[in-house]
């Protein structure tokens, strides 16, 4: 159902299914389509009351019809990643689409350093099916394994999936070597088996400038 069209243009070929996308995310179509927004992430009032509560913002739409349906989010390189009843953790901001098979939700992921007890909040997708996720620049995908953990700066975080434990700590940047730094830095480090979908660049995090 999902293809790229190009490494930043998503294809989805539909026969009368539903996909959830970015709202505001289609380019183009052909066929006959209908366009829904959705609230709370399409997961109902709970879910758009969880989002609202834990910060965790999120604007789907939910295209059905028949035909091809093309899919952009500024220009952004796209990613596909098949879940196959297992999790995949993403930024909300980096989701593009999921297929009719996918739901998504909003877990509780950690403490952002004892000295504040922020709590850090991200978008789950579970299910059988594909989704497709965004990075500014390539998708890095690193393989963790039990005896290599993976540190990776929240700023060029994407996704990830597997048995991962994910954990934070505090820590020091290159911005932050530079002075550039703002906040509290902190690094994300996962343990066990699965893969990391980094991008080479940074974005700013809750984290301040980090």
């Amino acid at each position: 159902m999902f293809r790229l069209q190009s490494s930043k243009v998503l294809a989805v070929d539909m026969t009368g299914d539903a996909v959830k996308a970015k709202n505001g995310s289609m380019v183009a179509y052909d066929g006959e389509m209908a366009f829904k927004k959705l609230s709370g992430g399409g997961e109902g009032i709970r879910g758009m009351v969880t989002r609202r509560l834990t910060g965790e913002q999120m604007t789907l739409m939910e295209v059905k019809g028949r035909g091809t349906c093309w899919f952009a989010d500024r220009a952004s390189e796209i990613n596909l990643v098949s879940v196959q009843g297992d999790k995949l953790y993403v930024e909300s901001s980096n989701l593009l689409a999921t297929d009719s098979g996918l739901r998504t939700g909003t877990e509780f992921t950690g403490l952002r350093g004892a000295s504040q007890g922020n709590g850090l909040f991200t978008t789950t997708v579970e299910g059988h099916g594909q989704a497709a996720i965004m990075s500014d620049g390539p998708a890095v995908v690193l393989r963790v394994s039990p005896q290599y953990p993976l540190t990776v700066d929240p700023g060029a975080y994407v996704a990830h999936q597997g048995n991962l434990r994910q954990s934070f700590q505090s820590g020091v940047t290159f911005r932050t070597l530079l002075g550039e730094g703002g906040g509290e830095a902190f690094q994300m480090r996962f343990e066990g088996d699965g893969l990391v979908y980094v991008q080479p660049s940074e974005r700013n995090t809750i984290a301040g400038d980090v």
